[in-house]
């Protein structure tokens, strides 16, 4: 059910309502698409870079997620071999800049002991799991709660699955594309059904927006059209809130979504 109200929007040059989940999340896909182009999301090297910065991030910002992770590279233990050998009190101090760091560090080990025990070490037997079966391992395992759940599954294993994240729910509330209340899975279900349209939308030809990234081996890797869908609309909302859904003064009057706002908001 569409919660939100007709909205002004420009999708292509028509002017049309969105009342259908489909037809405004399509509409905020296009919209920032065009604008910004390819996000490169998730910045990284391997698929365990991926995963390392999924826990890493969690209560932080990227920037010193990504100071964690140059000290891990510099040490050469940025590996599923190094993180098992690595003793946890060094492994601690090297992502003390990320916060939280001797949780962390623990389940950085947790999670390489379940990927020996159940996968043999092996990445790519546990990414050839289906989705559904791995996502409930991994919300097994001390510290991964969906968002990082999602976020292994779509940037590490290139899995169909949406992920959501306070940007996400900002935006979206905002938009009153649904109640505050929802939970993680109505609104992951949401995007998933919205941006699972086919769509014919080119987006702009160079990277821009306050969340892209550099081409990286990661973010250059072959993804099915759902999953690449997924993948640059997520890095596209970050953008958005990063810069102008902000969570105090939000900055309506210069964000590329201003015309998909419904039309009872003020645009500030």
């Amino acid at each position: 059910m569409y919660f939100g109200h007709p909205c002004r929007s420009l999708l292509r040059l028509d002017i049309v309502p969105h009342e259908t989940p489909a037809e405004h999340v399509l509409a905020m896909y296009s919209s920032l698409s065009r604008a910004w182009g390819p996000q490169h999301w998730w910045p990284a090297r391997t698929r365990f870079e991926v995963i390392v910065g999924a826990y890493l991030t969690q209560n932080t910002n990227w920037t010193n997620v990504e100071l964690a992770l140059k000290k891990l590279r510099s040490a050469r233990v940025l590996s599923i071999a190094g993180i098992r050998k690595i003793p946890i009190r060094r492994l601690e101090k090297l992502i003390r800049s990320s916060g939280y760091f001797r949780q962390k560090a623990r389940r950085l080990k947790l999670f390489v002991a379940f990927l020996d025990r159940k996968y043999g070490g092996s990445l790519e037997r546990m990414f050839a799991q289906p989705t559904a079966k791995l996502r409930d391992e991994l919300l097994g395992l001390e510290g991964v709660g969906p968002e990082t759940a999602d976020s292994i599954l779509l940037y590490a294993g290139q899995h169909p699955i949406f992920v959501v994240d306070t940007y996400t729910r900002r935006i979206s509330e905002r938009h009153e594309l649904f109640p505050a209340k929802s939970n993680y899975e109505e609104v992951r279900a949401f995007y998933e059904h919205g941006l699972s349209v086919e769509m014919n939308i080119v987006p702009a030809p160079q990277s821009s927006g306050p969340a892209s990234h550099l081409p990286s081996p990661m973010s250059l890797v072959a993804r099915e059209p759902l999953a690449r869908v997924f993948n640059e609309m997520h890095g596209l909302l970050v953008g958005v809130g990063k810069k102008y859904c902000l969570k105090a003064k939000p900055r309506c009057d210069e964000c590329p979504l201003k015309l998909l706002l419904p039309a009872h908001v003020p645009v500030t």
